[in-house]
């Protein structure tokens, strides 16, 4: 069981967001360390997927033990434990002083073996509440190469860029079969699963201010018509067939604003008016359910 990684629902606003309005310094700066931080999580899967052995690979997972959110960038199941992985995408050189975290000169950041702690203790309590004894270890993992940790404890829970290979072929290396217990803890670790932290703090928006435009999946730039079926990316030179484009559109339209209905006028006004409204309503008529009459029809 290898479950695949979704985009973060913050990472997917932001995208959209970017592309239709002008981010503060900050929110583009979280943006950025958004999309650098999902780049790290894919790399990384890219190592886990060589993986031979009996285990099973569970990607993003944001649970709540009591009132207490936690996210787990990738949680790998073992015979005799459960392994997660707190993946960073950091870059340049750092250091450990005083249990803090600093970036060179000396700028501090967040400490990820802090959170790593914290992430172990609350899955640990959240197995012992579902019933499962199992035993749990936790590494926190940099994946770039252009990354470099200076003054660590040789005890400390740490996976450097150049210690990944090894470690992933060692991993491997160890034996596991696994039963329904496993199979039966990946499944309830996965409907626990929240898509959404109530604590995600996005940047303010409303309809009014963003660009009606339609977006590039690839660079997010915007996109123009090519012919009557396709559109291109003026940037990246990215085509993509009409419908493609729509739905894509569409889940934007639903994304950020789930509370509108779906209708043929407002994915044309969504999309810049440059698809044809015919084009969009067959599009909506194809994928969608019709519910109502005359003007008053919308999608589901």
């Amino acid at each position: 069981m290898k479950r695949f990684r979704p985009v973060p629902y913050e990472l997917k606003v932001l995208r959209v967001l970017n592309s239709r309005m002008i981010l503060s310094e900050k929110e583009r700066l979280d943006y950025i360390n958004a999309e650098k931080g999902f780049e790290g999580e894919l790399k990384f899967d890219q190592l886990t997927k060589k993986l031979q052995g009996e285990v099973f690979i569970i990607n993003n997972l944001l649970l709540k033990v009591g009132n207490t959110y936690f996210q787990i960038d990738t949680t790998i199941i073992f015979q005799t434990a459960l392994i997660i992985f707190e993946v960073k995408n950091f870059e340049g050189d750092h250091f450990l002083e005083s249990r803090k975290f600093f970036k060179f000169p000396k700028r501090e950041i967040k400490n990820p073996f802090n959170q790593l702690d914290r992430n172990t203790s609350l899955m640990r309590q959240l197995l012992q509440q579902l019933g499962f004894q199992i035993q749990v270890e936790s590494w926190v993992t940099f994946v770039n190469p252009e990354f470099s940790l200076f003054q660590a404890p040789l005890d400390l829970p740490v996976i450097l860029p150049s210690q990944l290979n090894r470690f992933m072929k060692n991993m491997d290396m160890q034996p596991s079969k696994l039963n329904s217990v496993h199979k039966r803890l990946a499944e309830k670790l996965i409907s626990l699963h929240h898509e959404k932290s109530p604590y995600t703090q996005l940047p303010v928006y409303d309809y009014e201010q963003l660009k009606k435009i339609i977006t590039c999946p690839r660079c997010f730039s915007f996109m123009v018509l090519l012919g009557r079926n396709k559109c291109i990316c003026p940037k990246c030179s990215y085509i993509e067939k009409i419908d493609s484009v729509v739905l894509r559109s569409v889940d934007d339209y639903r994304l950020l604003f789930p509370e509108r209905k779906i209708t043929t006028q407002g994915i044309y006004v969504w999309c810049g008016e440059v698809v044809s409204e015919k084009i969009i309503r067959r599009v909506l008529k194809t994928y969608f359910k019709e519910i109502g009459f005359g003007r008053w029809v919308y999608f589901e």
